[in-house]
């Protein structure tokens, strides 16, 4: 039999004249304990047969002893109390080894006593988890009729799942051998996924704790590859994360990815959503209204707390993504992540324009065109648009007033500080910061008269009184 095949627990049936089996105590309770101690042993835990303990419940035939034989449960200090034979202990045994006990205890009262032992309803067993999964703790694990021991994935599915800084690789399991020693054994799940390894997803024992260090390093790609395991959270579960910096609208969010890849969220709380995809940094960003002009997409920062109490400060480049369609640079975000989108130092027009078509940027924006064009006033464009789409918004110059040569731009700079410029219109240029730079949020474009427009109004200014005075005169018949 190979050593990863757990036989059925209900309907064992076994006799005395078997071989015995060595003793496993159960364990009554879980402690509470720290990670684990360095591995001792690298090769999954043995196969172990299932061993008796309190809440058991047995049947024992004797045969051609129906007086003797019936339903019996192992009580709270681990025996069985027999007719006749009277109390016998049997916590840790094997159904071998507890067949083997009861026999001999039997044998002054029944000639050459035959014994079945059957296991008609196992305990619940109880398992701990702790280190990187969303709920550790201590579970009880009910096993029904034909049901085999639970495996490593199974349990850590009962405890929520791993957590982003899992170390799947590195994954600890602690058994009691006896009263006195615990051995400690890692397996790797991470040679299950890749390499359908079912030696790894090693079956549990009653009193087993499991513990899933912090990786030292998170590798985007290979998280999500983890997220699409059995054994990792569900995906439609929201999440809350902060997100800071250079975005629209600063603050915290409750973040769940949609179906078609939009996101939902109300800030401090709410979103909803079916999506089978979980919240990824992209997403976080565009329920904070997106990125700003000025923001530096190269050098994302994701903050993330451990289970140890430390932080994590994993880098993302999303330039990539949107240069290379890397997606793993989508980092997939967890519950308290904090995203910081910092200040570029530097952005050309181009890069502007191709930032202003990100998913992730902020759609639309507000800027004032007053003076000489057709309809003065605020007008929408979309995020990072040059000046000369500004201009064509308002109506475009009002041909007999405005300066066409050029324009004043006037932007309100980051420290409060107000920048004024010249800028020369060309209309067929491309995204430029001389003749054609990309606007920012309250921007002000101001359309001066022309030369010839100043100086008939200056005429108009000085003439009207004069005009005034004739038709007083007119008035009064002179």
């Amino acid at each position: 039999m190979s050593k990863h095949l757990t036989p059925s627990i209900a309907g064992l049936t076994l006799f005395a004249f078997f071989a015995v089996t060595a003793p496993l105590p159960g364990m009554a309770q879980v402690p509470t304990f720290s990670p684990l101690a360095p591995t001792t042993v690298t090769n999954p835990p043995p196969d172990l047969p299932y061993t008796l303990g309190s809440g058991d419940r047995v049947g024992v035939t004797i045969f051609d002893v129906p007086e003797y034989s019936g339903e019996y449960q192992v009580l709270v200090d681990g025996t069985l109390n027999l007719p006749v034979a009277g109390s016998i202990p049997v916590e840790g045994l094997t159904i071998n080894a507890a067949s083997e006990r009861i026999s001999q205890r039997y044998a002054p009262y029944v000639r050459r006593p035959l014994v079945t032992l059957t296991l008609i309803d196992p305990r619940p067993l109880k398992i701990a988890v702790a280190g990187e999964v969303n709920r550790p703790g201590s579970y009880s694990v009910t096993l029904n009729e034909g049901q085999q021991f639970p495996s490593v994935t199974q349990v850590v599915q009962l405890a929520g799942g791993i957590s982003r800084s899992a170390d799947v690789r590195n994954v600890q399991i602690r058994r009691r051998m006896n009263s006195a020693t615990r051995q400690t054994y890692t397996i790797n799940l991470w040679e299950l996924l890749q390499n359908s390894d079912l030696a790894q997803d090693v079956t549990l024992r009653d009193g087993d704790e499991i513990f899933i260090p912090t990786t030292t390093g998170i590798d985007p790609l290979e998280s999500r590859q983890l997220a699409t395991a059995s054994f990792s959270p569900e995906a439609v579960k929201p999440i809350k994360v902060a997100v800071v910096g250079e975005v629209v609208r600063p603050g915290p969010y409750t973040v769940t990815a949609a179906t078609s890849g939009a996101a939902t969220a109300d800030q401090a709380g709410g979103g909803g959503g079916n999506n089978t995809e979980p919240p990824t940094v992209t997403q976080a960003i565009q329920v904070a209204g997106g990125i700003t002009q000025s923001a530096d997409i190269r050098n994302v920062e994701v903050r993330r707390t451990t289970r140890d109490g430390s932080e994590q400060l994993i880098v993302v480049n999303l330039w990539e993504l949107l240069q290379e369609g890397d997606l793993s640079e989508d980092v997939i975000l967890q519950q308290g992540d904090t995203i910081r989108v910092p200040e570029a130092e530097t952005l050309t027009a181009l890069e502007a324009t191709k930032l202003a078509s990100a998913s992730f940027s902020a759609a639309i924006i507000n800027v004032n065109v007053v003076g000489e064009v057709q309809k003065p006033g605020t007008v929408s464009v979309p995020a990072n648009a040059p000046l000369n789409q500004a201009l064509l918004a308002s109506g475009g110059f009002d041909n007999r007033r405005a300066r066409k040569s050029s324009v004043e731009l006037i932007r309100l700079q980051p420290n409060g500080t107000v920048k004024k410029r010249e800028i020369e219109v060309d209309f067929t240029a491309d995204v430029n910061d001389e003749s054609n730079p990309p606007l920012r949020p309250n921007d002000v474009i101001i359309v001066r008269r022309s030369g010839l427009t100043r100086v008939t109004d200056t005429l108009g200014t000085i003439v009207s009184p004069i005009g005034s005075v004739f038709s007083v005169f007119r008035f009064f018949g002179f």
